[in-house]
Parts: structure tokens; sequence; C-alpha cells
């Protein structure tokens, strides 16, 4: 998410009501550290290329494992492989993310570049004020994310997982070997432990010897059901950093980003924030959208300042595997996280080199 030049964009944001980024002032002393570390993290050209990199190799085959993990859960149908499409106003708004977009081509990301003409021929839903178009072909999508974790549970169930719903609170552990997780309802008995508790980690991580900077970047969505317009494509438009998918539920538009902490009430602001973009991303839907077909929710993405998560073993007890902090794409990375925490547990050889994003980097 960082990048050089970014702090510059920073001001403006925050005095836009509509734009991206919103920080609660009140927090703005907890969060500072973090702030700082994510300023310096973007601070060179060099940084950012070593970050692509290392989450090039979290998605590059994302869709592809995601269609076997459904398969298997007997869901097929809810992993679609329709690309991605990023809409400008203009050839020359792409042209001024030029890093960005050389980042992807480096990491081996493709595109197709769609003029006027183009656009309006795959996307009629779109408004006018889009004259440009790069199709990432590769891109997936799921149709309803509930649902694939939910059969992804009883996947795991059926082949002899047992789900417990507890609070964990921390571990027992003696000589830097693992006896037990604690938990509401008392302790767990277990050799081995994986902490992926999305932005909520922060705490489990430091009772496993690792003080890590994770923060939540709240953020907010919309679903319009049985929507008047909708794009065939996940699109996201450059002016609003907010992909528009439709979904089984309906239309979902998903983004912007507030910092406030994991305790602080929604802004129901943000989500019309969205909601009005889509409107106006979209012209045939009806401006006066009944309110029963909107539904409004706010989520917590657990995010580092360095945009990698953290995945490895814990300072205090490498029984203990640290998992979390995938920020914007914790369900892309979800599948190679899994298998890489798979291989750690199992003792077997990573399928890629997990010293990226090692929870200790923030020593």
């Amino acid at each position: 998410m960082a990048m050089p030049g970014l702090w510059r964009k920073v001001p403006g944001w925050l005095a836009d009501p509509l734009g991206p980024l919103a920080i609660r002032w009140s927090y703005l002393p907890r969060l500072t550290p973090w702030l700082l570390r994510f300023l310096r993290s973007g601070s060179t050209v060099a940084k950012v290329e070593a970050t692509a990199r290392a989450l090039r190799a979290l998605v590059a085959d994302s869709p592809e494992r995601h269609r076997l993990l459904a398969e298997e859960a007997g869901v097929p149908e809810l992993i679609e492989r329709h690309g991605l499409l990023y809409i400008f106003p203009s050839r020359a708004d792409f042209e001024a993310e030029a890093l960005s977009w050389r980042l992807r081509h480096d990491t081996g990301v493709r595109w197709i570049e769609l003029d006027e003409n183009d656009l309006r021929q795959r996307e009629p839903s779109l408004d006018r004020r889009y004259t440009f178009g790069v199709l990432i072909e590769e891109g997936g999508n799921c149709t309803e994310p509930g649902a694939y974790v939910a059969a992804l549970v009883r996947h795991a169930v059926a082949q002899g997982a047992v789900l417990r719903r507890d609070r964990a609170l921390g571990f027992t552990i003696r000589g830097r070997r693992l006896q037990a997780v604690r938990t509401d309802a008392g302790e767990i008995a277990c050799d081995k432990a994986v902490i992926a508790a999305g932005a909520r980690s922060r705490q489990l991580a430091r009772e496993a010897g690792d003080r890590v900077l994770l923060e939540t970047e709240r953020g907010y969505h919309v679903v319009i059901r049985d929507p008047e317009a909708f794009p065939r494509t996940p699109v996201m438009p450059s002016d609003g950093k907010m992909v528009n998918t439709m979904t089984r539920p309906g239309l979902r538009i998903a983004g912007q980003v507030e910092l406030a902490g994991l305790e602080a009430a929604p802004n129901w602001k943000r989500a019309e924030v969205l909601l009005d973009h889509a409107l106006r991303t979209h012209p045939g839907l009806p401006r006066d959208l009944p309110r029963e077909r909107v539904t409004m929710w706010m989520g917590h993405r657990p995010s580092t300042p360095d945009s990698l998560p953290c995945i490895g073993p814990a300072s205090g007890c490498p029984d203990v595997v640290h998992a979390y902090g995938h920020g914007h794409i914790g369900l892309a990375s979800g599948a190679m996280t899994g298998r890489l925490v798979a291989d750690l547990v199992g003792g077997k050889r990573p399928v890629i080199d997990p010293a990226p994003y090692s929870p200790q980097r923030f020593r």
C-alpha cells in the first residue's frame, strides 16, 4: 500500500469527505508508530519492489488454488474466473500510476488495454466518464465469501477436524514448548498452534513472544440486491479505489480505509460514500434506490505497515506459527498461506520462502 511520494496525497485524501482514507484523530497517538513505519516501508522504489515480489509469491496462482479447494469442499460454483478490470477516466490517469503497473509487470502480471470503444462493448453499464480500461485476465473472484468459508469449515470437520467456538486468551508454554492454548472455556492441550485471528492477533502474538505492528484498516461494504445495472467483470474504478463485483447476494462495493482501531463504532458515512460512487459509476442504478435493497457492513482488515503478512514460527515458542496481517488480499493469499503454514507446522520444506513474512522483522 505504501509507495514513494504517497505522503503528498494523504492530506488531500483526509480533507476530502469522499476520499478513500479517513483517520479518527482521537486514535492518532496509538497509530503513530504504525504510520511512521508505513511511510518508511514505501520510501524507496527498491523497498516496494521487494514487497511486490513477496506479495506475488502469495497470490500468483490464487484463482487455481481456490478453484481446487472449492471443488474439494463441494462448492465449485463459488469461484469464478472473469478477470479484473481497472477503469480510468483517461489513458493519462492510467499512466499517472506508472510505478504500480511497472511493479505488476515485473512480477509477471499481464494485461490487455481497452480503448473507449472496447470498454463500452465489454461493460455497457459504466458511466461514460471512463474512457480507458486495463483487463487482468488471470484474476478470479468469489461470488459469496461467507458461503465459501462455511463450506471449507464443513469440509474440514468432515475430514476429522473439531470446531470449537471459544475465545483464545494465550498459551501455556514450558521450556519453549507448547503445552496448551488457554481459552475462556479452559485449556486445549496441544503441541502445535496457529495464530490466525486477523486484526485481533496482536495480543496472541505477544503471548508467543513477538511484538508485531498490526493495525485494523477498517473497510466498508455495500451490497445492492437485484441491481438494475452491474458490471460483467469485477471492476476497480481508479477515481474511487473501490471494487464493484456482482455476487450471489447482489452488487457488492467494497473499499475505503478508516484507521480507528478495533473498538470504535462504525462511521456509516464511509459506506454512504461507497453507495454514492456506485450510483455514479453505473448510471443505470436508480438514484432513489429503495433502502431495503441495500445492506451495509464494516470489517477489520488486519494490516501491517509494510503490506506483508506475518507468517512463521513465534520467537518464544516455535510450536506456535503466525498467520495473519494480509490486509487487502486476505482471501486472495489465503490458499497459499494455508499451504505454507501446513508445511511449517508439519516440518516439511516450505512451498515458498517464508523469510519475507517473518513476524520478527518489526524488532
